[in-house]
């Protein structure tokens, strides 16, 4: 065995790469949060984004999740902005308006305003329609 196939598989040669063409996949992502959103969330954040942040989404989602609603998401919106649509002056981190507010501090249960804690029988609950008795 000569030296060119030693340490890559007996004679493999490995890929080469020519220029990249458009973004790249190491750009840090438009939408930070974009492998945690939801669909709904992702098509009203991605309005506001031009055609290379688009691709640098879609090429991600491709590479990682490769979330069919997503891809269609994100494709026809890259098709839009292609084709002259207007961007949104929405802001992409915004919070979502689906997510819960944050909490202002913590629980107010506390052990003292907890109730009683309450053990049924061994048998079961007698009210209970769902654990019927024998009558007889």
């Amino acid at each position: 065995m000569d030296a060119r196939g030693a340490g890559n598989g007996a004679g493999m040669t490995e890929p080469t790469t020519g220029p990249s063409i458009g973004p790249s996949i190491d750009d840090p992502l438009p939408l930070a949060d974009f492998d945690h959103l939801p669909v709904g969330d992702l098509v009203h954040r991605i309005r506001s984004l031009d055609a290379p942040q688009l691709e640098i989404l879609l090429r991600h989602e491709r590479e990682h999740g490769d979330r069919l609603p997503v891809v269609q998401a994100l494709r026809a919106r890259l098709d839009q902005v292609r084709g002259g649509a207007a961007l949104s002056d929405g802001d992409p981190s915004a919070p979502s308006a689906l997510a819960a507010p944050p909490a202002e501090g913590g629980s107010p249960v506390q052990p003292a305003t907890s109730g009683p804690v309450i053990n049924p029988p061994s048998h079961g609950d007698p009210t209970n329609p769902a654990q019927p008795r024998s009558t007889g």
